[in-house]
C-alpha cells in the first residue's frame, strides 16, 4: 500500500492503520481516496474511504509538540461526549492512544458535509444577504446548545477544573505577555494600549462564578463549518481548547473577532454585509441561553486580551528573528487592535 496521493506524500504508515481498524472491527478492505487535508506544523487530517464509509483521521504534526498526544486525546473525548447532543460538530467514530501505531494518539471522525466561511463563500452565502444573516443566528444557536449541557451527565467530569476558572484567567494571560521579555528586540509593552488597565479592570469587575459549562475555547468563525446548501452550522471545528468553565467566555471570543465599525472579521470574510450585527449577536444568545448576561462586556474584554496576547507572541519570536518579520508585525497590529476593542468595551461598561 502506497503511503502517498497523486500530489503529497502521507505522513502516515497506512499498512498500519489498516491493521488497526481490521482490530477494532472498523470495515474491510484497502483503504481507498486517500487525500491529505493539512498538514506541516498543523495538526494532521487525512480522509480516506473504507469498505464504502468515509473517515477523517487526526493526529498531531510529525513533530510532536509539548502535550500533542493529551491534546489529541482531550479532543476526542470531548467529540465523543457530543455524540448523543444537539451541539453541530464532527462524529467521533473511534481513537488509539497505542503511540505504537501511528508514533501519536490519534482519532477518526466522519467528514463533515459543509465549508469553512474563512475559505470563502459558496454561491448560495456569496450572493444572498439573508442567508448571511442566518449564518450568524445559527452560529449562536450552536455556541448556546453547547453552554448548555450537563458536562458530568455526558461524561466530562474532570476535564477541567472550573472552580475559580474566571477569577484566573487575567493574571494567566498577563504572565503569557510578560513571558515575551525573554525574547530579544521585544518592544514590549510601549506599543501596546494600557495593557495594566485593561487586567486591573478585569480584575475588578469579575463576574460571578456561574454553573460550569463546555466551552469550545476559540469559537470564531474559521473555526466552524456550514451547510452547502443552507445557512445551518454544520459544526464547530477544532475543539483542541475545549475545556470546562464558562461557556460565555466563547460568547466573549465572538465579541473579539466579530467585525465592529472599527475592524474586520477575523478570517476575513467576505461579502460580510448581511451578517447580523455584534449586539443582535448578544441579544440573540440571551434569548436562546438561561446564562446571566448582565456583565457580557467582560467576557469580551478578556477575550480581546487573551487573543492579543496570544497573537503578540508571533511578534515576539519575530523580533528575535525566530518567526517571519511580516507576520509578526501583522499580528502585532492585530493585538493593538484588539487590545484598542478592549478599552472601547470598558468605556461602554
Amino acid at each position: 500500500m502506497t503511503n502517498q496521493t497523486n500530489e503529497n506524500p502521507i505522513p502516515i504508515d497506512l499498512d498500519a492503520l489498516q491493521s488497526w481498524m481490521d482490530k477494532i472491527g472498523l470495515e474491510s478492505g484497502p483503504l481507498i481516496n486517500v487525500n491529505l487535508l493539512a498538514g506541516g506544523t498543523q495538526n494532521i487530517l487525512l480522509r480516506f474511504d473504507r469498505g464504502g464509509k468515509e473517515f477523517v483521521l487526526r493526529r498531531p504534526p510529525l513533530h510532536l509538540r509539548k502535550n500533542s498526544n493529551d491534546t489529541m486525546m482531550r479532543e476526542a473525548r470531548v467529540l465523543e461526549a457530543l455524540t448523543a447532543t444537539n451541539v453541530p460538530h464532527p462524529k467521533f467514530i473511534a481513537s488509539c492512544d497505542d503511540t505504537d501505531v501511528l508514533g501519536a494518539y490519534f482519532y477518526l471522525m466522519a467528514p463533515v458535509d459543509g465549508f469553512n466561511p474563512a475559505n470563502g463563500l459558496p454561491q448560495l452565502h456569496a450572493s444572498d444577504p439573508a442567508i448571511r444573516n442566518r449564518m450568524g443566528y445559527s452560529y449562536i444557536e450552536g455556541m448556546a446548545a453547547l453552554g448548555a449541557i450537563d458536562y458530568k451527565m455526558v461524561g466530562l467530569e474532570g476535564f477541567g477544573k472550573p472552580e475559580g476558572f474566571l477569577k484566573r484567567q487575567s493574571s494567566r494571560w498577563m504572565q503569557q505577555l510578560e513571558s515575551y521579555a525573554s525574547f530579544d528586540h521585544w518592544t514590549g509593552f510601549k506599543e501596546l494600549p494600557n495593557v495594566d488597565k485593561i487586567v486591573s479592570w478585569l480584575d475588578d469587575n469579575l463576574p460571578e462564578e456561574s454553573v460550569p459549562g463546555i466551552l469550545h475555547g476559540d469559537c470564531h468563525l474559521a473555526n466552524t463549518m456550514f451547510s452547502h446548501d443552507s445557512a445551518e452550522l454544520a459544526a464547530f471545528v477544532d475543539w483542541e481548547l475545549a475545556t470546562i468553565g464558562d461557556p460565555l467566555i466563547d460568547l466573549g471570543w465572538v465579541m473579539a473577532t466579530w467585525a465592529d465599525e472599527h475592524t474586520a472579521v477575523v478570517g476575513d470574510i467576505k461579502p460580510w454585509e448581511g451578517f447580523p450585527k455584534l449586539d443582535e449577536l448578544i441579544s440573540y444568545y440571551d434569548e436562546c441561553s438561561p446564562r446571566n448576561l448582565d456583565a457580557v462586556n467582560w467576557y469580551g474584554v478578556l477575550a480581546c486580551f487573551k487573543l492579543g496576547s496570544i497573537l503578540e507572541g508571533t511578534h515576539a519570536r519575530a523580533s528575535a528573528g525566530k518567526a517571519p518579520k511580516e507576520t509578526g508585525d501583522s499580528l502585532h497590529m492585530m493585538t493593538i487592535s484588539l487590545f484598542d476593542r478592549a478599552h472601547r468595551l470598558i468605556a461602554k461598561n
